[in-house]
């Protein structure tokens, strides 16, 4: 057997269809070997560098499952900002039960110590959790602008990264910049990691717990996750915005809830209008992609059609992909951190190979 090509059984098959409810009634999907083979390829001759796995649902069953370079079944993937994905639906876990009682609650009324001491601008007073969620607050904050007051790597270095963020400063629109109200969506999107990092104290303040409690019990428990890693800043908050580490099938669980509309197993973890919400336009980013809450609406050729793919994406290529009209779930992760083929090669895994697959 070549050493990429990964080795099933049915007795594997069916007890992953088993913890992945299908969606419908249908046997495991039969994929083209020609396209799976031409895949294991590319990865063997490094055609296709530093891929660790490869998880693909279909009707909610095990249609490939693939582990390389090191990649195991048990590995615990960091996705990096994949973890931005999972701190919106937490989002909505918290307005399902209650704890946070919508998209609109304010940020800075959660921060009463920080605002007591702190004058704080009226118009960043106003910012809103749904602002937050867009990555469209009025900080001063680009990731993509080495430049900005609030860039991530700036937020690192300090010692108290809550602090860092309320006190970034009101965002100046250049001549040249696209304001707010002239923004498709009335949002200018700007790629900010403090935002999904505020978005995890506002979580701990409105839940009374642990960023990493909260997910396990809103989230991880309910799916029969078992394991996972949360990051936390130097002052001891949960980090929302990279850096979670799951298993690969545990990531597909995750998907699976997305395109279940946020329903498992007969309870609805997430309310089904948040679900839809999250993953619809709010704001359009630089390259043109579409952006939900804290999900990339990705323009992707399928069936040869531009189609937006919403998905789960983090630095290093790692993705999880939902498309609901094909009732899939698919799941790549890379450790092809700061490289610029990362993004491009996993795409391509999905639409050159996965989908074609399908046929």
């Amino acid at each position: 057997m070549h050493p990429c090509r990964p080795r099933f059984s049915a007795a594997l098959i069916f007890a992953l269809a088993v913890v992945l409810p299908p969606t419908a009634l249908a046997g495991p999907t039969q994929l083209d070997a020609a396209r799976i083979t031409a895949l294991e390829s590319a990865i063997a001759t490094q055609d296709i560098k530093q891929v660790t796995s490869i998880v693909l649902l279909v009707d909610g069953q095990v249609a490939y499952e693939g582990y390389f370079n090191g990649g195991s079944a048990d590995t615990l993937n960091d996705v990096r900002s994949a973890s931005k994905s999972v701190t919106a639906m937490l989002v909505g876990a918290a307005i399902g039960d209650g704890s946070l009682p919508g998209v609109q609650a304010r940020v800075y009324d959660y921060f009463p110590a920080f605002t007591a001491h702190h004058p704080v601008d009226p118009r960043l007073r106003a910012t809103t959790v749904e602002d937050l969620l867009t990555m469209s607050t009025l900080w001063e904050c680009d990731d993509e602008n080495a430049f900005s007051a609030g860039h991530e790597e700036r937020m690192y270095v300090t010692e108290h990264w809550l602090d860092f963020v309320l006190s970034l400063p009101v965002k100046g629109f250049a001549p040249w910049m696209t304001r707010p109200e002239d923004s498709p969506h009335g949002r200018a999107h700007a790629y900010c990691t403090a935002n999904s990092f505020v978005l995890g104290a506002v979580l701990e303040q409105a839940t009374k717990q642990p960023l990493a409690d909260y997910a396990a019990q809103a989230l991880e428990r309910p799916l029969g996750i078992t394991t996972s890693r949360w990051n936390r800043s130097p002052e001891g908050i949960g980090m929302g915005g990279g850096g979670t580490r799951y298993r690969s099938r545990d990531l597909a669980r995750l998907g699976e809830l997305v395109l279940a509309e946020g329903r498992w197993q007969g309870k609805q973890l997430i309310p089904a209008r948040y679900v839809r919400a999250m993953v619809s336009a709010q704001a359009t980013t630089g390259d043109g992609s579409d952006y939900g809450y804290q999900w990339w609406g990705l323009k992707l050729p399928v069936d040869g059609h531009e189609t937006t793919i919403w998905t789960m994406s983090g630095n290093g290529g790692n993705y999880v992909f939902v498309i609901p009209g094909k009732k899939l779930v698919a799941v790549i992760t890379s450790q092809a951190y700061n490289r610029s083929y990362a993004h491009p090669q996993s795409r391509r895994i999905l639409t050159e190979f996965l989908l074609p697959a399908l046929r």
